[in-house]
Formats: structure tokens, sequence, C-alpha cells
């Protein structure tokens, strides 16, 4: 589909302003590009699970959403967003409500890749039609900084410490994009926020008018867990992008792999690393070999997605 940032930008807002969400948070940022994606005139029902989005824009009895809105538990937006789809199709068989509902789920990564993914592997293996939007800030950032299976290795979070006795977490970001490949369903997506939002409206758009369940991931930085100066959001998701930490791809029914951008020079990984507080400790003296394994497990990955592309 074509993208017209004019005419996008001027559609009437379904998230408006006044949430309590931070000053250069990626999340309010993502949840406005993806909603945008909708055609002017349809329905959208949305779930949200528990975490910083639910919690800073539902404080009662305020809600930010112009959409119909529901509040799942942390752990069952993919159950929740089942239910509102099959009861959507019910109520639009007996004319209670028009048909072409758009059903959208949006979740953290400690409600995706950690306490919800039972609830969201089930909601794709049966099929519904809906589309889930993973905004990837890679820590439960809304109850303390927690490390989740999507934090990065090294990164320094509270349950994860950088000092003497570990390094910041020990193990590698889980590659939850993968795992929902692997569903086979009808498409996934990567993506992040970068200059005029082309690539995440149009994986959006493709996510939410693809029939069956179709799965977005989003990284979407925390200023307070990235430690990060809150203009610099586009910049560090750019820097994701152009050292290959975060690559931009779309997956058709579990088989066809699309690259969507591979950059003209590889940046090494200290361009994304330095700007963030998190991995501070790696550039200390002594520590390079941290950001060398960092390295190695970028290019790992990046080169296996480059095979899968091609």
């Amino acid at each position: 589909m074509s993208y017209r940032f004019k005419e996008e930008m001027s559609k009437k807002e379904r998230f408006a302003g006044g949430h309590r969400l931070c000053a250069g948070c990626g999340a309010p940022v993502v949840v406005r590009a993806v909603l945008r994606a909708l055609d002017e005139g349809d329905k959208a029902a949305i779930v949200s699970a528990t975490g910083c989005l639910q919690a800073s824009t539902f404080p009662y009895p305020y809600v930010t959403w112009e959409d119909s809105w529901l509040h799942s538990a942390f752990e069952n937006a993919g159950a929740t967003i089942s239910g509102v789809e099959a009861a959507s199709k019910a109520l639009a068989a007996r004319g209670k409500i028009p048909e072409g509902a758009r059903c959208i789920a949006f979740g953290g990564d400690g409600g995706t890749y950690d306490i919800g993914f039972q609830s969201l592997s089930g909601a794709l293996e049966r099929g519904h039609d809906f589309m889930y939007v993973c905004y990837d800030n890679e820590a439960y950032m809304n109850t303390g900084i927690q490390r989740s299976s999507s934090t990065s290795r090294f990164a320094d979070t509270t349950t994860s410490p950088a000092g003497s006795v570990i390094p910041g977490k020990p193990q590698n970001k889980k590659n939850l994009t993968e795992i929902v490949i692997a569903h086979r369903i009808p498409y996934v997506a990567q993506t992040t926020m970068l200059g005029n939002f082309a690539d995440l409206h149009q994986k959006a758009h493709r996510g939410i008018y693809t029939p069956g369940p179709a799965f977005l991931n989003v990284m979407a930085p925390c200023p307070r867990g990235w430690r990060y100066d809150t203009p610099k959001l586009m910049e560090i998701c750019k820097l994701a992008v152009e050292t290959c930490v975060w690559p931009l791809f779309e997956v058709i029914d579990g088989e066809e792999w699309i690259l969507n951008y591979e950059p003209k020079k590889k940046l090494p990984v200290e361009e994304f690393l330095r700007p963030q507080g998190r991995f501070r400790h790696m550039f200390k003296p002594g520590n390079e070999w941290m950001i060398q394994a960092y390295q190695e497990e970028v290019d790992r990955r990046w080169e296996r997605l480059l095979s899968r592309c091609r």
C-alpha cells in the first residue's frame, strides 16, 4: 500500500492527549501510529494488557482511548482479545452491531514475551482474526525496571544489576518474533519508529487487514529504564536498525521472509549502546569483552535473517 504522510497525520486522533505516559516514551507513539493505520470510518475493539500503557491511559474515571477499549490482566491479553473477536462476530451475525470491527491487542514485553505468552500462543494457534502489538521496551518498566526475557544481554536493571557479581543480565534477549513465526500465522512483522513512520504504518495496516491472526513486534524505548535523554527517542530507534540490533522484516504464512531494510553501512553496536545508561558499564576498562559478545550475537542473528530472506 502507498503511504501518504500528510493524509495520515491529518486523520482524527484515536488516542487522546493528556495520558500519563512519560516524556520520551515509545509506547504512545507506537499506539498512535498503529491506530492511524485503521481506515477512516472503521471501528476497533482494543484490549490492553496490564502495564505502563494500561496504567497511564486509564486513570479512573478517565480513558485515553477513543475506540472501544478493555483492560485485561497482565497474563491474558491473548485470551481476552480472542473472546472480544468471537463476541463481535456473534453479535454482528445477530445484527446487533455492524460487521467488520477490527480487533487489536497491545501488550508490553513482560505481558507478551513472559507471563502472557501462553495466552498469546493459544490465540494464534486457534486462528482468531486479530492483531497483537507488542511494544517492546525490554523490561518490566511499570513495576520498577525488572529484567524480562526481552531484556538485552548485559543490560543493567533492578533485578540484573551491573556490578562485581554479575555484568548486568547474563542471558541473551529472547527472539519472540521467530517463536511467533513458528505458529505459521498469516502475518508477522518487526518494526520501530523511524522517519515518517512509513514502515510502522504499512505493517500495522497489513496486520489489521490480513484475515486471521497477525503479530507486530515494535521496539518502543523507555527513557526511565534505558536511561537516555528524552529527545533521543527516534535516534535510539534509528541506531537499533542501522546496527542491525533490531532488523526490519516481515514473514507471510510462516514461510515467505521479506527483509524491509538493509543498512548501506552496518554500524557497530557501540553506536546503539553508548547513548543508554543501562549499558554504561560496558564501556569501562576491562569490559571490552561484553561489547564483543554483544556484537557477535547481533552478527549471528543478522546473518541468519539474511539467509532466510534471500
